[in-house]
């Protein structure tokens, strides 16, 4: 079912918001925090939403043109919630704008090299979750590999998912690491 033919900009909106609010959730999975290792810092939530919202995106990108729409909703309704998330915590109106767009250009880092990740696998994709989610610092090897194992299950998962059921903002992630999932 494509957007095009459904009644409005509401029915779009209201797609992304169900796909933002699956995003979110699954990003605060404590899974994550915990078997993962990822820090439970602002940074660090900001990484795994991304990272979902990477995946989502991805898979929407092989429905185009039908998803375009789709994806442009979520990924502005991605940065207007951080921007609101921003002024929650105290950011000054002059440094939002300048702190969106870091966290813009970080994104657009990111999904390149989560996609050139899972393209290469092993080493590359590491690489790139090391950098990008644990932004560097030292991480136990058995939290990364359950990080990656993680990314390329969800790939594939959501190649598998039904392009009609994103279109109206159904998505469906596994459980996080340590949360019962099989690396």
């Amino acid at each position: 079912m494509a957007l095009a033919g459904r009644s409005s900009r509401a029915a779009l909106e209201a797609a992304s918001e169900r796909l933002y609010a699956a995003i979110v959730a699954q990003a605060r999975q404590p899974g994550f925090y915990l078997a993962g290792g990822v820090p439970d810092t602002v940074d660090g939530r900001f990484d795994l939403i991304a990272l979902h919202a990477f995946l989502v995106l991805r898979r929407l990108k092989d429905g185009r043109p039908a998803a375009a729409p789709l994806s442009q909703a979520l990924f502005d309704l991605l940065f207007t919630d951080m921007d609101r998330s921003l002024r929650e915590m105290g950011a000054g109106d002059l440094g939002v704008g300048r702190r969106v767009k870091a966290m813009a250009k970080a994104f657009y880092g990111r999904i390149a090299a989560y996609e050139e990740g899972l393209a290469k696998g092993g080493v590359m994709l590491d690489e790139a979750i090391g950098r990008n989610l644990f932004r560097g610092e030292d991480v136990r090897p058995e939290a990364l590999k359950a990080i990656a194992a993680y990314l390329e299950r969800e790939a594939a998962a959501l190649v598998e998912q039904r392009l009609d059921d994103l279109l109206v903002g159904t998505v469906r992630f596994g459980p996080a690491p340590g949360d019962g999932a099989v690396a």
